[in-house]
Parts: C-alpha cells; sequence; structure tokens
C-alpha cells in the first residue's frame, strides 16, 4: 500500500531543502511530468514484432523502473500542491469508467465507449 501523504512530506523536504518550491508551480510540475513521460516511452519507441525491449535485462529494467518513479514523483508533487488525494480520485475515476466501460458491453474490446 503506498502511503501517498508520507511519500508528499518526503518530496516537500526534499524540495524545501534545496529551495525548489519557486520553480514548482502546477503548470511546471506538468511539464515536467510530460517530460517525464516522454523518457519513459523513449524506452520503448521502436519496439515492434521484431524488437521488444528486455525488460528483464538489469540495465534495461533500472532505466524503467527510474523513469516510472520520475513520472510518479511529478504526480505526486503535482496532487500535493492542488491539494488532490490521489486515491480518492482514483477511485472515482475507476467508478466511472466502470459505469462508462459494462463488462457485457466493453469485455475483450478496445474501442472507446462512444463507440459501445
Amino acid at each position: 500500500m503506498v502511503d501517498e501523504k508520507k511519500l508528499q512530506q518526503i518530496l516537500r523536504g526534499f524540495v524545501d531543502d534545496r529551495d525548489w518550491d519557486q520553480f514548482h508551480s502546477p503548470r511546471n510540475l506538468i511539464s515536467a511530468l510530460n517530460v517525464e513521460a516522454g523518457e519513459l516511452l523513449e524506452l520503448f519507441q521502436w519496439e515492434s514484432d521484431i524488437h521488444v525491449v528486455d525488460v528483464n535485462n538489469p540495465k534495461t529494467r533500472q532505466k524503467i523502473e527510474d523513469e516510472i518513479a520520475d513520472v510518479f514523483i511529478y504526480l505526486l508533487r503535482i496532487a500535493d500542491k492542488l491539494e488532490v488525494s490521489l486515491e480518492d480520485v482514483t477511485l472515482s475515476k475507476i467508478t466511472k469508467n466502470a459505469e462508462k466501460y459494462p463488462i457485457e458491453k466493453s469485455k475483450g474490446k478496445s474501442v472507446k465507449y462512444t463507440e459501445l
């Protein structure tokens, strides 16, 4: 179980120690989140049926894990700055998605809910 508040407190301390909060506006954090998500995507960019990223290779795995952590860190910071509970909004969104994608209509399909 992830302790969202504990991680945010640790991150706040890390940021405060470096006087970085001045750079952490929601817009800047969202931009940084997208950069890090792009770096994660870059690791898989040219993957195809012939070339598949070996996610079990220790060096590759470490890069993937580092980028996932960077994405999560920025998401935690954004939620903290905007006073959003990641747990609450995630559970709410899962409920909304369950309504938009009922099992009997969406099982085994990859189309948008408007096409069901």
